[in-house]
């Protein structure tokens, strides 16, 4: 089921939001508010969840509720790497979900990404799969670790620097339970402990080969909920639909938060995918048609009195 949209990507990294195009956010903010009102409209009972931020900043809160933008979500999402790319120790995450409450008091706080990766030590992912679980499980209603799979080396990884990032770069491909061959990791264990407390972030590429795989892992590992992707970008494709459709029929069996992001090349104001659109409607309208196919207000209705 399709339970929540989440707006956007990671828009306060420029990885995923290009500040030259938007450098006060205030396109990003226009582009949110329409997308949530679409999806309101189409059924007011899916949550809309404002992307899940990294880094996480309560002044980038505070700067898009002056704008509106937490009169349109029901949660802000964050994202945190303490032992891979943030310069914060992994005992400091009560700390920056209390500074988010403290600035959207009237909103739910979900962590949406956490991960620790393998890149240095496998046992350091093991370790940071159980401290993040002793931190967070009962501190916020929804917590999706990245990732289960390692990221392919061959497929590279959605930044903009790319190798110029050094080791930053190259973790990227290290944040999975299970690694590029298929074998797991120690850590994978661990998470099974955890679950379903912990649910799963894991993006699936166009016509990814990994979506079954993923499906039975997760199902063995007591999954029950669900964070991944529909590009905008994607739906330009050939037979995008059909491949949305195959992922989220795939999906059906677990609570479901859908990811709307990623601006088609043709579309934007700059030529790629972190840019704010020529038309943020035209994101909106994306974002509508995704709800109105796969959690469409009258199949709700008639699953609730069934």
């Amino acid at each position: 089921m399709l339970e929540a949209a989440m707006i956007w990507n990671e828009p306060n990294n420029k990885s995923h939001w290009d500040p030259e195009v938007d450098p006060d956010w205030s396109r990003f903010a226009d582009m949110a508010c329409r997308a949530a009102r679409a999806i309101a409209d189409v059924n007011p009972e899916v949550t809309r969840v404002l992307g899940g931020i990294s880094p996480i900043d309560p002044g980038y809160v505070t700067r898009l509720k002056e704008k509106g933008v937490l009169d349109c979500v029901d949660v802000v999402a964050l994202h945190g790497f303490p032992l891979d790319w943030n310069l914060w120790p992994i005992n400091a995450w009560p700390d920056r979900i209390a500074e988010i409450e403290a600035v959207a008091p009237d909103h739910d706080i979900w962590v949406t990404e956490v991960g620790v990766g393998s890149f240095g030590a496998e046992e350091v992912q093991v370790f940071g799969v159980d401290r993040t679980a002793e931190l967070l499980i009962g501190r916020v209603p929804r917590i999706f670790w990245y990732s289960l799979f390692d990221l392919p080396q061959s497929w590279g990884a959605e930044t903009r620097h790319k190798e110029a990032e050094g080791s930053s770069y190259y973790r990227h491909f290290y944040m999975g339970l299970i690694r590029e061959d298929g074998t797991p990791k120690p850590a994978l264990d661990h998470f099974a402990r955890h679950a379903p407390d912990l649910g799963i972030m894991q993006w699936f590429h166009y016509r990814d080969p990994r979506l079954d795989d993923a499906v039975a892992w997760m199902k063995r590992l007591g999954v029950t909920h669900i964070r991944t992707g529909l590009s905008w970008a994607d739906s330009f494709r050939e037979d995008a639909i059909g491949w949305f459709d195959r992922q989220m029929e795939a999906l059906a069996d677990f609570d479901v938060t859908v990811t709307f992001c990623f601006t088609p090349q043709h579309r934007g104001i700059a030529p790629h995918h972190t840019s704010a659109p020529q038309d943020p409607d035209e994101f909106a309208d994306f974002c509508a048609a995704m709800i109105e196919r796969y959690a469409p207000a009258v199949s709700r209705r008639k699953a609730a009195v069934a």
